[in-house]
């Protein structure tokens, strides 16, 4: 250390460019280690992306680490630019370093759809180099920026002209326009934006209404709230329209979610009901989509008058309420039940996660103990659901085919190697429990064998809940019995418009717009499915 004082220069202005020096060699050492971590990030996303695409969700837990994991890259690409930015000032300070320069991949051309406004830079009008003002124009280069314009309100003001017959004195005027609602003053897009943002966004409508306040329209939050309770009731009839059709399925998906409601001084636990039609799997024709049903508990009698009026195939998990839906003789016909074989895996998967136990260990933690029957068990039904990927899409009797001839084999193999396992286990073991659980209930899983029409998972269902349990987080309760009926009929009609590729806000603009003038005989041709849009910007509601 003494000898590296001894080679430090003594003028003090040297000692400031070696310092100069030193600062920008260490911030561009910052910035590639905040670089390469990074890319580790990245990668390890991808790989974890592509293992969930190969081998099926394995868990709720899987969604979580990537969600996680997509956070962390967010924060390390954003240190690292500032990073960056940081090294690349140093280095301007002192001319014997050379800046940083992270190699990010080539930039994607923006959609040409999006209107382009070109800002013209004046060239130089003489020569830099002579003076000479005979220049031609070579050409041009463009750099293109990516802009927003913020969001405009306006007010359409519907001026209706009177006249006068000057033969007969009669008054003449055209017919006021239809408003969405009676009396109404919100125009169809306004009333889209509401509805999306408070059952699409999860955004409640206090924070939509300090946001409008902060663009200079104030809207009352009681305001707002008239706005959804009578949109609800407006679009009631495409409801039900869609109620009917996602109950003529041939097989549904079935789930419930807990939704929390507002109760005296408490909140009171609920339950929202999902029942999906999806015929793609199958390569069925008809169009998908998803009804909703709020209840204030989780009492089997609700299922039941849901599914009333249905019979088919019914896919969901093993809840009690669900049994009297199976019973032999019911009116109007059977219902069969096909089990998830996503549920079934996730208590084996626990006690074989391996991705936990290193994340425990990388921590410090003790290990957990990883069940080498648990492994092979998940190994197992991971190869089903190999085969379930190659083979969707296709129709009911070359799904059974396959099934058949390579599913068969796997499951016979699978149930005689459970039953010797079981066998060897006390009463109470985790195992052991995960084992009941499906050879309980062996003629459900395996109904898939028989009917091609059946998936392997209730995935289907649990995606259509998926924007509930992400509202929860946001609304935290639903402040009425009522409300949750509402949250009910707009999820109904959110969902199926996503199910369908359809922009859910677009659609219920264009609808908002048209409904109350549209034939009570056509009103299916508003449905997401059947749905082209019209020109109806610039009229109001």
């Amino acid at each position: 250390m003494d000898a590296d004082l001894a080679d430090l220069p003594d003028d003090i202005e040297a000692l400031k460019a070696a310092l100069l020096v030193a600062r920008a060699e260490a911030a561009e050492a910052l910035a590639r280690q905040s670089d390469d971590q990074a890319l580790i990030a990245h990668l390890r996303l991808q790989i974890q992306k592509l293992n969930r695409e190969r081998f099926g969700p394995g868990s709720e837990r899987t969604a979580r680490l990537l969600d996680q994991l997509e956070l962390q890259l967010e924060e390390l690409e954003a240190s690292a630019t500032q990073d960056e930015l940081a090294a690349e000032m140093a280095a301007a300070r002192t001319t014997t370093v050379a800046a940083f320069s992270r190699k990010r991949p080539s930039r994607q051309p923006f959609p040409e759809h999006l209107p382009r406004e070109r800002v013209i830079v004046p060239g130089p009008t003489a020569c830099a180099c002579c003076g000479g003002g005979r220049l031609s124009k070579l050409g041009e280069d463009v750099t293109e920026t990516l802009e927003i314009v913020p969001r405009s309100w306006k007010v359409i003001a519907h001026v209706r002209e009177k006249f006068s017959c000057r033969d007969c004195e009669a008054i003449g005027q055209a017919p006021a326009p239809f408003h969405v609602i009676a009396r109404g003053w919100a125009g169809p897009s306004l009333l889209a934006m509401i509805l999306f943002e408070k059952f699409g966004q999860h955004q409640p409508l206090n924070r939509q209404a300090d946001r409008y306040a902060r663009e200079g329209v104030p809207l009352r939050l009681s305001t707002l709230a008239d706005q959804v309770g009578a949109c609800t009731a407006v679009l009631a009839p495409l409801f039900q329209r869609l109620e009917a059709h996602v109950l003529a399925a041939e097989r549904l998906h079935g789930d419930d979610t807990t939704v929390p409601v507002l109760a005296k001084g408490k909140t009171d636990i609920a339950r929202l009901w999902v029942y999906v039609r999806d015929d793609k799997p199958f390569a069925g024709a008809a169009p998908p989509g998803a009804v909703f049903y709020y209840s204030r508990d989780r009492g089997g009698e609700h299922p039941q008058a849901h599914l009333s009026g249905y019979a088919g195939l019914f896919q969901a998990d093993a809840y009690g309420g669900y049994g009297k839906l199976y019973e032999a003789g019911r009116t109007p016909g059977p219902i069969l039940e096909a089990a998830c074989w996503a549920h079934a895996r996730r208590p084996f998967f626990v006690l074989a996660d391996l991705e936990q136990n290193a994340r425990r260990k990388a921590r410090g933690a003790a290990p957990a103990v990883i069940s080498p029957i648990a492994l092979d068990m998940v190994q197992r039904i991971d190869a089903l659901f190999e085969i379930e990927r190659g083979i969707n899409g296709q129709d009911a009797g070359q799904r059974l085919t396959a099934r058949r001839e390579l599913s068969a084999p796997l499951v016979a193999e699978m149930e005689i190697w459970m039953r010797e396992q079981r066998a060897k286990l006390a009463r109470g073991h985790d195992l052991a429990r995960a084992f009941d659980y499906m050879l309980k209930r062996w003629t459900a899983f395996t109904r898939f064998l028989d009917d091609g029409r059946v998936c392997l998972s209730n995935n289907a269902a649990e995606r259509a809940l998926r924007g509930v349990a992400m509202g929860r987080k946001s609304w935290l309760f639903c402040g009425s019995d009522r409300g949750g009926q509402r949250a009910a009929v707009m999820y109904s009609l959110i969902v199926t418009a996503k199910l369908n590729d359809v922009d859910p806000q677009a659609w219920l603009a264009d609808v908002l717009a048209r409904i109350a003038e549209h034939p009570s005989q056509q009103l299916d041709e508003l449905l997401p499915w059947n749905w082209r849009p019209l020109a109806w910007v610039g009229r109001a509601a």
